[in-house]
Parts: C-alpha cells; sequence; structure tokens
C-alpha cells in the first residue's frame, strides 16, 4: 500500500474513531447530549474528504457552528409554536452568516439542533464549540487549508432563493400537519451548498435524493432493530461506505444522517425515511429548476445558448 492509500485510509479511520467515540462518550455518560450528526459530517467531510468548501476558512469552522448554536438555543427559549422557532431561526442564521461572510453549511444544522431536541442547557452550545474547536485546530495544524482560496463568495440571490424554498417547505409541513418532519438538517445542510454551487442537475438531484433516503432508511431500521448504539452505529457507518462506493457519491450527510433517530422524538423517528423522501423531492427538485432557469438566464444575457 502506498503512502497516499495508507493517509486515505487513516484518515477514514480517523473520521470513524470520532463517530464511535461520540456514541460511545453518551453510552458512557447515559445521555443523548454527546451524539451530535452533524459533527460526524464534519469529521468525514475535513479528514477523509478533505473537502475544501469545509476547509477554506479554519475560524468559521468554530465561530460559525457556534454562533449558530446560540441563536438556535436562544430561539427554542422563546414561547412561539414550533415552525415560528423554526422560520425566525433560519432567518437569523442566515443574516449571522452573512454578517461573518461566511457559507459554512453545518452551521445550519448546529443552529437547527436545539430545536430538534428541544434544549433547555446550555451544554450542547458547548459541546458544538468544543467539537468544532478541535477541527478547527486539526486544519490549522495540518495545514489543510493553505493551497485554498480563503474566501468564496455566493451572490445573495441564492440566499433568498434558499429562504424561500424552506419557507415553502415549512408551509407544506404545516397545511399537512407534519411541523416536526419540517426540519431534517441533513437534507437542509445539503441543498443549502447545492443552491450555492454554479450547477445543480436533476440527475445530482435525483442521486442526492436516492442517497439521503436510503441513509434515513437504513439509520431507523437498524435504530429499531438493534438496542446496542455503538453496534447499530458502526453497522451503520459500514453500510454508508458501502453506499458511498455503489453510487459513487461523496457526501457526508449520509454518515450524519444514521445519528438522527437517536435524537428525533420516538414517534417522529419511524416518519423518518418517508420525511426524508418527501423533503427532497420538494427542495431538490425545486433547486434544481432554479438553477437551470438562473443558468438560462445567466446565458442570455450574455448571449450563449445553454
Amino acid at each position: 500500500m502506498n503512502i497516499a492509500k495508507k493517509a486515505t485510509v487513516g484518515s477514514y479511520f480517523a473520521a470513524f474513531a470520532f463517530i464511535l467515540g461520540m456514541v460511545g462518550g453518551s453510552v458512557l455518560w447515559g445521555t443523548k447530549e454527546c451524539i451530535l450528526p452533524e459533527m460526524a459530517a464534519m469529521a468525514v467531510a475535513m479528514w477523509a474528504y478533505r473537502d475544501p468548501n469545509w476547509l477554506r476558512d479554519p475560524l468559521n469552522i468554530c465561530l460559525a457552528p457556534s454562533l449558530t448554536s446560540v441563536i438556535g438555543f436562544t430561539v427554542n427559549q422563546l414561547h412561539l409554536v414550533y415552525l415560528a422557532k423554526v422560520g425566525l431561526t433560519f432567518i437569523l442564521i442566515m443574516l449571522v452568516l452573512r454578517l461573518i461572510r461566511s457559507n459554512f453549511a453545518p452551521s445550519l444544522a448546529t443552529g437547527l439542533l436545539p430545536l430538534i431536541t428541544d434544549a433547555h442547557d446550555w451544554t450542547l452550545v458547548l459541546l458544538i464549540f468544543s467539537f468544532t474547536f478541535v477541527f478547527m485546530l486539526a486544519v490549522i495544524r495540518f495545514r489543510w487549508h493553505r493551497p485554498l482560496q480563503p474566501k468564496v463568495h455566493s451572490p445573495s440571490k441564492n440566499t433568498w432563493m434558499f429562504l424561500l424554498l424552506l419557507f415553502l417547505w415549512l408551509g407544506v409541513c404545516g397545511l399537512t400537519g407534519f411541523e416536526r418532519l419540517a426540519v431534517i438538517p441533513t437534507v437542509i445542510v445539503v441543498i443549502y451548498e447545492s443552491i450555492q454551487k454554479p450547477d445543480y442537475t436533476g440527475k445530482t438531484a435525483f442521486k442526492q435524493g436516492i442517497a439521503l433516503t436510503v441513509s434515513a432508511t437504513v439509520g431507523t431500521l437498524l435504530f429499531y432493530a438493534i438496542d446496542a448504539w455503538l453496534l447499530v452505529t458502526l453497522l451503520d457507518i459500514v453500510l454508508m461506505l458501502l453506499l458511498q462506493l455503489l453510487m459513487k457519491v461523496r457526501m457526508p450527510a449520509i454518515y450524519a444522517f444514521p445519528l438522527l433517530p437517536f435524537l428525533f422524538p420516538d414517534d417522529i423517528v419511524p416518519q423518518l425515511p418517508l420525511g426524508t423522501l418527501c423533503a427532497c423531492l420538494f427542495l431538490f427538485a425545486l433547486a434544481a429548476v432554479y438553477k437551470k432557469y438562473d443558468a438560462s438566464a445567466a446565458a442570455k444575457s450574455t448571449g450563449v445558448s445553454v
């Protein structure tokens, strides 16, 4: 095995060990608070994939998720209905990300997590800060950000369209009575990243939707089938690695998804696979249409056909 392959295997091992350690800590201390699905995605994206979009700005690896977790925690203390809390949190998160000039997608998930878990203790915020601080130090220590362009700015119209899609989805969930499924953090993170990209096709949307739905289904089935958190997590990791290889996708979200059943309310967990499918169909399809329209409009303005 050459040096490059050893480094890749070692990076995946480190990411998977982190995920197992996080769940192991929850088992040891008898609490779900240590299980943070987005930290699993960050470990895979940064250590295994070395995703430039997640590495290029080390400060915001810690700052952005910590700030959004404070937003989510604070909004959760307000006496508002769930969807109102979600809508207000989305708006405040987008304002803060614009203020600090960050497009760091995991910040959305960390901001929404306090709403999902109905957090009333600052422990969640402190854990998010601690984990992201470690990720930031690792990026700086190994200089993974050095060869990357420091900032990548996205047009503000993408942010407005993202918010529009989300509020449309909140409306659908409110009208159908599935308010608690309005926020599936991994789906939100993927759609946010996708809408920021220059190109996003229907084929990509379909592939992402299938991968996320399979991930949610596997995680939910194993959660009910086996009453051992560490074993469930290990099987989740192995199956998601196989899914990644079979579908040829590099989506950190598929490693975060199987951890969500640990955190969602018991009555919502069985609905998670179908809710994920519906969210993907709605949000990804509209995002693909928007990006197609945006590309066509840009081409017409420059006189280039698409």
